[in-house]
């Protein structure tokens, strides 16, 4: 049931009808779903330990000891805590369903590749792979990267509580907040990947990547301060810096990919209302070329020893 359906379409372009696309699309969401969920189940077992890793930052920065409202190095603390009775079952699946899309990754991004990828051409697998295996440490890297920043994203948060106040932070709220970090920095790390993406299918050239660097870096900046918890600049440096690498990394690697193609195809570039270059270079006639009607005959230029219904030309 689950086999693609560009395996058995006979077109050597990967052309398929609108259904085939959609049960291609189908199969494709039903393999990374399965990949997901099966990864999740595994996390369940292991539910204890994935708690402790995830709470560590906020625990060793924040945490507070007994019934303490300051913290040894005498800024605030806070108690992570669970207020309804489903609490606790709700939070452990979603600490279960975090860590099997996280480890699940290079499953479901290649499954994504996969299906975006433009024809069923020969290298098509080759960079579905290449993407898998490239996107999925992107993800994590970015996911890591908002896991280290909670420590000090707390400690600036904490800073503006009242003395004498108790901080209490719904562990659900935590998990949400880590979640939707974790998700929008992986995310993030992908940018490169999607650049590369367009550079390849001839969307958009390195040159012109090259050409946005002002507004990318501002557009980066400005995405920093948002997806980071309230705008800090240390948190917001962390991600707008990796990503500007990133990006310049994309952007070179698709300035040797252009280059690569003019190369191999030198109006490969061209747009739609250019004309590609023409070879002008005078032809050499080979001295073997068959002699014309007249010429066999050796009648002199202007005696036309042939005529055909009073015309010179026999054609």
């Amino acid at each position: 049931m689950l086999k693609s359906a560009r395996k058995q379409e006979k077109d050597e372009e990967g052309r398929m009808p609108l259904l085939d696309h959609l049960r291609e699309l189908r199969n494709r969401l039903l393999k990374a779903v399965l990949a997901i969920l099966v990864v999740t189940i595994v996390a369940a077992f292991f539910q204890k330990d994935i708690y402790d890793f995830l709470l560590r930052p906020l625990i060793s920065s924040v945490g507070c000891e007994g019934a303490v409202v300051v913290a040894k190095n005498g800024n605030p603390c806070a108690l992570l805590k669970t207020d309804t009775l489903m609490g606790p079952f709700t939070n452990a699946l979603k600490v279960a369903l975090m860590s099997g899309v996280l480890l699940a990754a290079p499953v479901w991004l290649y499954q994504l590749w996969a299906f975006v990828a433009p024809g069923l051409h020969k290298g098509e697998k080759r960079y579905a792979y290449g993407f898998a295996v490239l996107g999925a440490p992107l993800f994590l890297a970015g996911g890591y990267l908002a896991y280290s920043i909670l420590p000090q994203t707390a400690e600036i948060m904490l800073g503006f509580t009242p003395s004498d106040v108790q901080n209490q932070i719904g562990l659900d709220s935590y998990l949400d907040l880590l979640t939707r970090m974790v998700i929008v920095f992986g995310l993030a790390f992908e940018l490169p990947l999607f650049l590369i993406a367009l550079n390849m299918t001839g969307v958009v050239t390195g040159k012109r990547m090259l050409g946005w660097w002002r507004g990318m870096i501002i557009g980066l900046t400005g995405f920093a301060a948002i997806a980071t918890p309230g705008g800090e600049p240390v948190s917001m440096l962390l991600l707008a810096g990796p990503l500007a690498v990133l990006y310049f990394v994309a952007t070179g690697f698709s300035l040797l990919n252009d280059a690569r193609r003019r190369r191999n195809n030198p109006d490969a570039e061209l747009d739609d209302d250019e004309a590609s270059r023409l070879d002008l270079t005078p032809e050499v006639v080979s001295a073997s070329r068959a002699p014309l009607p007249e010429q066999a005959t050796g009648a002199p230029d202007g005696a036309r020893s042939h005529r055909l219904n009073g015309y010179d030309d026999i054609t």
